[in-house]
């Protein structure tokens, strides 16, 4: 991956270092990003400078926390031989794109982004800054500055993408065919809540995360809610409104299990505890070899060090001349 043209479509996904994965980063993105790796040639990024957009009043852990994410892609699956795995700040590129693609977009286009009034109120008036508000411009950054032809993304996540793409007909309008419009891979990342119903994290208390110990996942999974009107073993519960129940099903339990304990739920054959005690043993079969495999990268984080030193020359070496390419078409 030395030049811009990639010989398989290309991939750009990144994740800001905020806080400890989950299991439901697994489920969901994480596990979509080793699956890619067997059809697109994947650039897999820590976006810490996007992590300054809404914690740039606390930056003391933004690097340890990119490494220990690493430690997490690599734990799960994603390989450093065959994606590009990197820091967003070790190639400058990427702030300098976003800032020519602020010369060329409506402030109006920004405004309309679903979630920046959303955060606003949610997290506070301390968002209203430049940076906040040109987010998705270093988002289309990040993505065309490899002229990458695919993004993974959620259902919520379309707008920001979409958002990207009028970006990049505006600048190929004005300055000539540069960038191709990337497209979306859409990712149904499975719903997961949290043990005690609510979103899943690790500022709830709430997270089984990567690196969660067997004692751990038994606290959190046998305190988990469930069906809330079954009050004795005895009483028949509704398994859809379960949450071990949707578990059960994300975690890969056959069709046959699914059926034996929506009946032992419904018949009140099975209770609640010996339900959760199976579950808790899926979670941990799940956990535990990405949990070892983390400890040991961790050990060493020399080794995590060079591979975002090894991928962001890589990234560079893509990043330089496309930089180029969109200079010159605009006369610079």
């Amino acid at each position: 991956m030395s030049t811009a043209t990639a010989t398989r479509p290309r991939v750009f996904s990144g994740m800001r270092p905020t806080g400890q994965l989950h299991i439901g980063h697994f489920l969901g993105a994480l596990g979509n990003w080793v699956r890619l790796q067997d059809d697109y040639e994947c650039i897999y990024s820590v976006v810490d400078l996007h992590a300054l957009t809404t914690g740039y009043e606390d930056v003391k852990g933004i690097h340890d926390a990119g490494l220990e994410m690493v430690a997490d892609w690599v734990a799960c699956g994603v390989d450093p031989e065959r994606s590009i795995i990197f820091r967003q700040s070790d190639v400058p590129q990427h702030a300098e794109l976003a800032v020519l693609l602020g010369m060329i977009t409506p402030l109006s286009w920004l405004e309309r982004v679903p979630t920046y009034k959303g955060q606003i109120d949610e997290l506070g008036d301390h968002l209203q800054t430049y940076g906040f508000l040109g987010y998705p411009l270093l988002q289309t950054a990040d993505i065309i500055l490899y002229k990458a032809t695919r993004v993974p993304v959620g259902q919520d996540q379309l707008p920001h993408l979409e958002l990207s793409r009028e970006v990049v007909r505006r600048f190929n309008h004005l300055y000539g065919p540069v960038f191709p419009e990337p497209e979306a891979i859409i990712s149904e990342a499975p719903l997961l809540i949290g043990p005690d119903g609510r979103k899943m994290s690790k500022s709830y208390g709430n997270a089984i995360t990567l690196a969660s110990t067997d004692d751990e996942i038994d606290k959190l999974v046998m305190g988990m809610v469930t069906d809330p009107q079954r009050i004795k073993k005895d009483d028949p519960g509704n398994p859809e409104v379960c949450n071990v129940f949707a578990w059960q099903k994300l975690l890969g339990a056959s069709e046959a299990e699914i059926e034996e304990i929506f009946v032992g739920c419904t018949t009140a054959t099975l209770g609640c505890v010996a339900d959760k005690r199976d579950l808790a043993e899926r979670v941990k079969a799940l956990i535990r070899p990405i949990r070892e495999r983390r400890e040991q990268l961790m050990q060493d984080p020399a080794r995590l060090e060079a591979i975002l030193e090894d991928g962001a020359e890589r990234a560079r070496a893509i990043a330089g001349p496309v930089m180029a390419e969109a200079t010159a078409a605009m006369g610079l």
